[in-house]
């Protein structure tokens, strides 16, 4: 008797042909499936391998898929003695681009960053799912859900896009059937599935293709380092390796909590520390972050390897433009440069962010493909963020100017670009998901904001900017929190009485605010000189900072002004950029002037000119 599909779960469910990777390996998922034995009859697809795991209930298939292979259908048939045959029917398909397609982020992208739990509630028919854990909305709570999902983030790319931006980052979109904060997304409970709250795979399909159309790329939020507690393999795990600290989590689960759980140590630094000890580096890789989220093990091989294969499955199946790969020092660091490298082998002009918060640039700088570090470390690995770029913007303008603070520490934080392998291809913001919002962290100075983020927009960086920043939104009640700083963006909800999208209720300043960054964006979209130009900079003099970004004959010259009363700005120190006698568009209200001898800095902010008229 041969029951059709009965295999409680293989992964990945499907996978396609062409890959230069000829191998595939299959998780599967089912009581005592280790004494069963697989078998397959399709051309092209051969079994390498089979492996058994320490709980009975799983198997690892080693596949190679032959070059000639054709895509369709096949049933791998799990014949069991003296029990009914299983089959599995599992499909390979026909990849719908070339490897080569698949463009990656880079200079020339600007990236609006979404929590999408709070920026609009397209769909509230799933708001609420039965089958999950958390079955409560609730927007008067910052922890809780509140209902912001895909079909809300298509709803409105015509806004995104009208903004000027290239490319979305969603924090995670996969299910997080976690029994409270599962709205933040990155305690994963499975890592195939789109959290139905959110919508499903055709939603999120629908959203990339939907992108495409605008010559806009989504890039996905992915999570190697750990998953949440309720992910489904934690009720059975395959290995007595596939979470570190395993056996001190099956010896106290049934009495789990945070006192008990053997947490990270946090000390980022011993990836590069020629004297760390061995101990201090066990604590950081194998500690899980915090008691919810147990921290995966990638030095066990079927667990890289799933892992890898994820990722690529997800790139493959939506179209995807990126990866952001969060924690990205937590997990072993020999697996993180083989993931990152089996995924640019593959995808040769794909990109990749990896969030390393530090402050460094020497450690931000180990982290980027090329670079030449003391232990041959190379980490394939496109874009770190730029943690210290963004810190060091926040302090030069709160501060007031003296010789070592203020203006000169951000003029001297992008002279540490020499130290990067491609400065360019760090990502940079005025603030995320996880930090205080710009505004606040500008002590609500609205010309400082400005300031910030044009400054940061047109350096040479793949900049990013928060949902929000655009109109201002801010946690000044209560600093740093988390579920403050991942506000609801007003409009994204049924009887909001502010609505960003539209403009109505918006203060004037907000409304400000919004058109500048929608200036520059759309200005940036098209600007060779800032998305690879030559980059000059001048050292600041009288509260002035004066940047300079040049392709041909596009010049782009940037202001950081900080002084409160008019000042006077002599040109003749900017000689050597040969602009005298051109004229000059004011990329934000359109005015024109003839570079001269003097220009006059009325007002305190910045002041971004450009002698591309048109």
């Amino acid at each position: 008797m041969t029951v059709n599909s009965q295999i409680n779960r293989v992964e990945p469910a499907y996978w396609w042909i062409g890959f230069k990777d000829t191998s595939l390996q299959l998780l599967v998922h089912h009581p005592d499936i280790s004494l069963a034995t697989p078998v397959i009859n399709h051309e092209g697809v051969t079994i390498e391998n089979i492996h058994k795991a320490d709980s009975p209930n799983y198997m690892f298939i080693d596949l190679n898929i032959h070059a000639s292979t054709k895509p369709g259908f096949f049933d791998i048939v799990f014949n069991q003695k003296g029990k009914e045959t299983l089959t599995y029917k599992y499909e390979l398909k026909q990849r719908e681009r070339l490897a080569e397609a698949y463009q990656g982020f880079d200079s020339s992208d600007a990236i609006y960053l979404i929590t999408p739990d709070r920026f609009a509630n397209g769909n509230p028919e799933n708001d609420i799912v039965e089958t999950l854990l958390e079955k409560t909305i609730d927007r008067s709570d910052d922890y809780a859900r509140h209902g912001g999902d895909i079909q809300g983030i298509i709803n409105h790319l015509d806004y995104i896009d009208d903004l000027g931006f290239t490319a979305i980052w969603s924090s995670p979109l996969l299910t997080n059937n976690m029994a409270s904060g599962s709205y933040h997304g990155y305690a994963i409970t499975d890592y195939y599935e789109i959290d139905p709250r959110y919508g499903t795979f055709q939603d999120y399909k629908l959203l990339s293709d939907q992108m495409a159309k605008r010559g806009m790329k989504l890039i996905i939020d992915q999570v190697a380092n750990h998953c949440g507690l309720e992910h489904w393999w934690m009720k059975d795990l395959p290995f007595k390796d596939w979470v570190n600290y395993q056996k001190n989590y099956e010896k106290n689960k049934d009495n789990w909590n945070s006192e008990i759980t053997k947490r990270s140590n946090h000390k980022r630094t011993t990836n590069q520390d020629p004297y760390a000890a061995s101990s201090d580096k066990d604590g950081m890789v194998k500690g899980w972050f915090v008691e919810t989220m147990p921290d995966l093990n990638q030095r066990n091989p079927f667990m890289a390897k799933y892992i890898i294969q994820n990722s690529i499955w997800w790139i493959e199946a939506c179209n995807l433009g990126g990866i952001r790969q969060d924690t990205y020092p937590y997990p072993d660091k020999e697996f993180m440069s083989v993931w990152a490298g089996t995924i640019m082998n593959e995808y040769p002009n794909f990109s990749i962010v990896g969030e390393e918060w530090s402050y460094n640039p020497l450690i931000i700088g180990y982290w980027q493909r090329g670079a030449k570090n003391h232990d041959g470390y190379e980490s394939n690995l496109r874009s770190p963020m730029d943690f210290a770029m963004q810190a060091t913007v926040v302090s030069g303008l709160n501060e007031a100017d003296n010789w070592n603070e203020g203006l000169i520490k951000i003029y001297e934080g992008l002279a540490n670009d020499f130290h990067y392998t491609s400065a360019q291809d760090l990502m940079v913001f005025p603030d995320n998901h996880d930090m205080s919002r710009i505004y606040t962290q500008l002590k609500g100075d609205v010309a400082n904001t400005k300031m910030a983020v044009s400054y940061l927009l047109v350096i040479p960086r793949i900049p990013q900017i928060y949902y929000g920043t655009e109109i201002l939104m801010d946690d000044f009640k209560n600093p740093g929190d988390h579920g403050l700083v991942r506000t609801d963006f007003p409009g994204g909800w049924d009887g909001d009485t502010v609505n960003a999208f539209t403009g109505e209720g918006l203060t004037e300043t907000q409304k400000g605010m919004q058109y500048f960054l929608k200036q520059i964006l759309n200005y940036r979209k098209n600007s060779k000189a800032i998305h690879n130009g030559k980059t000059v900079h001048f050292s600041p003099e009288n509260g002035v900072y004066v940047l300079f970004r040049v392709f041909e004959d596009e010049i782009v010259m940037h202001i950081i002004n900080k002084n409160e009363a008019p000042v006077s700005l002599e040109l003749k120190r900017f000689k050597e950029m040969n602009v005298s006698g051109k004229t000059f568009k004011n990329i934000i209200t359109s005015e024109e002037l003839v570079w001269k001898d003097v220009l006059e800095l009325t007002q305190k902010g910045s002041v971004i000119l450009t002698t591309k008229l048109n």
